[in-house]
């Protein structure tokens, strides 16, 4: 069953170093493939660390993999993933003229992908 949270892309220092070593290589696709969830909600949603979760909004979907992190750090309802290739399928071409697409506070479906 899917749920809806928000979502925040945005750079991370791992995706920052990752990067310098290029965007084909395991280690920068696999930190731009990792969403960080609030451990609650996980619990609720029944995903364990590495679970495959599709997340859809009206612009496109992606399958990511998940990671718990404390309540206190993340809080309920929200999601972070570091920008690359799985964040840029949810957003839509607009900038208003930043250059940058708009990606911060997207609502999005999760939904647990089965195994």
């Amino acid at each position: 069953m899917a749920e809806k949270i928000i979502l925040i892309p945005g750079r991370s220092s791992k995706q920052g170093t990752s990067l310098n070593q290029g965007k084909l290589k395991d280690e920068y696709i696999a930190v731009t493939s990792t969403l960080e969830m609030n451990q609650d909600d996980m619990d609720r949603l029944k995903l364990v660390d590495g679970d495959e979760v599709r997340l859809i909004n009206d612009v496109g979907e992606t399958i990511v993999r998940c990671l718990g992190k404390k309540p206190e750090d993340l809080p309920h309802g929200t999601a972070f993933i570091p920008y690359g290739p799985p964040s840029s399928q949810l957003m839509a071409s607009d900038t208003a003229g930043s250059g940058m697409p708009l990606s911060k506070h997207m609502e999005v479906e999760i939904e647990k992908i089965s195994a």
